[in-house]
């Protein structure tokens, strides 16, 4: 994942872990809507730390341990949380973002 302003990449590229299946990250282009430092998940009660809020309770928000454990994501953009603080200071609600593809060794119908 990097964040571009123009054609200049002011942020990454970082590794980031993604949903699957039925709960994949909707590709798209959306805003930032709404930045919580502290989030809580209200649906699974997991900790969101710098979540930044782009499709109906998707974000980009960083994780507490590593990306590659066997927790997945439930369509959020999941970062280490060195990266997601450095994110939160980047981007601004109302920054557009895109997003494309898939988990590499997924195929999506």
């Amino acid at each position: 994942m990097w964040v571009q302003r123009g054609r200049r990449i002011i942020f990454g590229p970082v590794r980031v872990r993604t949903g699957y299946g039925r709960y994949r990250t909707r590709n798209g282009m959306d805003r930032i809507y709404w930045k919580h430092r502290r989030h809580i998940s209200t649906l699974y009660g997991m900790p969101m730390p710098y979540a930044q809020f782009f499709d109906r309770g998707e974000a980009f928000h960083g994780i507490y341990g590593s990306l590659t454990s066997r927790h997945r994501s439930f369509g959020c953009v999941n970062m280490r949380l060195s990266d997601a603080r450095r994110l939160w200071n980047v981007l601004r609600r109302g920054d557009r973002v895109y997003r494309w593809g898939h988990m590499p060794g997924h195929r999506y119908a």
